[in-house]
């Protein structure tokens, strides 16, 4: 038993903590068990997100996630989950002038013969 006041309050900070990663760890679990059993996009979807809580919270580090990311994405595409891609559309810059510099001005009149 800790006997210092800072003892005392570091021992409830790990009981707490520890708690807190045991959530995180169950959370994950369950979600890779329902994903396991019903390969489907929202249930990747789900056990990848909990992956990405558990990266943001600390419990585990980013390139373990990602190769247990990737596993499972190996695992839907053998089951034949049809994976949705995500797709970024660049929105043009509002305000921002193009300025013409000597390259793109020669460039312009190359095009233009």
């Amino acid at each position: 038993m800790p006997i210092i006041k800072s003892a005392k309050k570091a021992a409830r900070q790990a009981t707490k903590r520890t708690e807190h990663n045991v959530e995180l760890k169950k959370d994950i679990k369950a979600a890779l068990k329902a994903f396991k059993l019903k390969p489907a996009a929202e249930t990747l979807a789900k056990a990848q997100s909990e992956y990405d809580k558990a990266v943001k919270k600390g419990l585990i580090k980013k390139n373990t996630a990602a190769r247990r990311k990737m596993k499972l994405h190996k695992i839907a595409k053998a089951a034949g989950v049809k994976l949705e891609k995500k797709t970024s559309v660049k929105k043009p810059v509002t305000g921002a002038k193009k300025v013409a510099t000597k390259k793109t001005e020669s460039k312009a009149k190359a095009q233009k013969k």
